[in-house]
């Protein structure tokens, strides 16, 4: 649960290289099945067989839950491995980005509900750290238009803090190392309040500074606009206009072409396109804002 999408993918599609740590082109192929979405996947798969090794016979068999253990090791393992070949090879792909946040919650919350249906895991720990995963996933989405909030160091540590100390739940662990494991899990908590009270804080700001800076450059549009109308090309263009109209008018002899080179000539002499410009680029700048 870094926060950042993790499986990606976007490439060149070039031939794999020899030598050299993957080989670059080789992982950089804008296919659905690259390394990091594999990854995703496994991890995936692994959270219904980590859930079934943790209740195997009772839930309480020590060699059982080493599995299971195991099963959990892999899944946080293999979140490292994906964001980490995602962000270095520009894997990126609409699944992963989807699946990826998916997976880092799926096994985490399925280890905290079992251990605490298990009686290992106080129901209110899992409940905390539950509500603040969901409240930041939804509060990112409430910001997104506006900007992304990137992964910060806590949220990383946040993340280590939490699988260390659902792992040592998910042991038989007796004596001293019972003792550590709740040290771990309240160290885990902490930063988990902590660092989703410093996300909030980053939304807020994000999304002030971000209407702060659409209303200046709705108000920048508007006068611009005003200075264009206002403008004497501007002012030529409507007396052309009239003029032309009233050329096109009169002219019985002419017709309609004389009455269309009448407007033409009394464009130009009135200041022309180059009156209208303004105008049609400050209207043009005011949609694209919009």
């Amino acid at each position: 649960m870094t926060g950042v999408p993790a499986s990606a993918a976007g490439g060149s599609g070039a031939k794999p290289v020899r030598g050299g740590k993957l080989g670059t082109a080789a992982v950089n192929q804008a296919s659905l099945w690259n390394i990091a979405n594999i990854l995703t996947m496994v991890r995936l798969l692994l959270v219904p067989g980590f859930v079934l090794l943790l209740f195997h016979n009772g839930g309480y068999d020590p060699a059982w839950r080493s599995f299971a253990w195991a099963a959990f090791a892999i899944a946080m393992i293999t979140d490292l491995f994906d964001g980490h070949l995602a962000r270095t090879y520009n894997l990126v792909t609409d699944f992963g980005k989807i699946a990826d946040p998916i997976a880092d919650k799926a096994i985490m919350g399925a280890a905290l509900i079992s251990l605490s249906i298990l009686g290992d895991l106080p129901w209110w720990i899992t409940g905390v750290i539950l509500a603040r995963e969901l409240g930041i996933t939804l509060m990112r989405f409430w910001v997104i238009r506006h900007a992304v909030i990137p992964a910060s160091r806590g949220g990383k540590l946040k993340t280590l803090a939490q699988g260390t100390a659902a792992g040592m739940y998910v042991l038989v662990l007796t004596g001293p190392l019972a003792t550590l494991r709740f040290w771990m899990m309240m160290v885990a908590v902490v930063l988990t309040v902590v660092t989703g009270l410093d996300y909030v804080r980053q939304a807020v700001v994000l999304r002030r500074r971000s209407l702060a800076a659409e209303r200046a450059a709705v108000g920048r549009t508007a006068e611009a606009l005003n200075e264009a109308a206002g403008s004497p090309g501007a002012v030529g263009v409507s007396g052309a206009s009239g003029v032309a109209g009233a050329s096109g008018g009169a002219g019985v002899s002419g017709g309609a072409g004389a009455g269309a080179a009448d407007s033409e000539s009394a464009v130009r002499v009135s200041g022309g396109p180059t009156s209208v410009e303004p105008v049609l680029g400050a209207r043009d700048a005011a949609e694209a804002e919009r």
